[in-house]
Parts: C-alpha cells; structure tokens; sequence
C-alpha cells in the first residue's frame, strides 16, 4: 500500500494485479507496458536482505517453497519480458525509504 500510496501522489495512474499478464503484476501502466512488483523479502527470496532467512522449524520444507516462489518469480519476469513489457521489482525493505523508491519508481516511468 506504501508504494501504491507513492505512485499515484506522484501522479502515475496504474491498473492493480493484470490477471492477463504473466505474474499478475502489483502495478501495470499499460500505455507505456511496463509493470512493477511489490515483493515481500522472505516470501521471494531477497538476497541482500536479513528477512531472507529460512524459519528454524520445518527447514526443508521452507526452502523448497521459497525457491518455488524466486523460480517462478523469475519465469514470470522473462514472459512479461520476452512479451516486450518492462519490470521492475521493489522489494519490502526497500519501502522504508520512499525517497529512494520514488527515485527509482521516476527512472522507470520517466517524470511526470
């Protein structure tokens, strides 16, 4: 919700979650084909962040599950990509800093 709060004070008008598209995107801009996801650290596996830690219980299990989730989160981006959109992922710790998000969100989308 932070990010989508951003997005539209900053004047971008997005379609929530296209059931057309690959992935079912947080954000699609469809005018320009480009699409953004809001992803959780632990659930899709953050590499550069602390919640990225597998659960002390059930180990195995976790594993096999979070890397389901990261495979499929990166066939899903290749699909969107080889049908000529643009991605980009914002992930959950990152939104602690909206400057930066909203940096990173008016590189992709170009000013407004």
């Amino acid at each position: 919700m932070r990010v989508r709060r951003l997005v539209h004070g900053m004047g971008y008008r997005y379609r929530l979650h296209a059931r057309d598209l690959p992935g079912c995107p947080d954000l699609v801009f469809r005018p320009s084909r480009k699409a953004i996801f809001v992803h959780g650290c632990f659930w899709h596996r953050h590499m550069d962040c602390r919640a990225n830690r597998l659960p002390a219980t059930r180990r195995e299990f976790w594993r096999h599950k979070l890397d389901g989730n990261a495979r499929r989160d990166g066939r899903n981006k290749a699909a969107l990509e080889e049908l000529g959109w643009r991605v980009l992922v914002i992930w959950e710790c990152e939104t602690k800093d909206l400057d930066r998000v909203a940096m990173a969100v008016t590189r992709f989308l170009g000013p407004r």
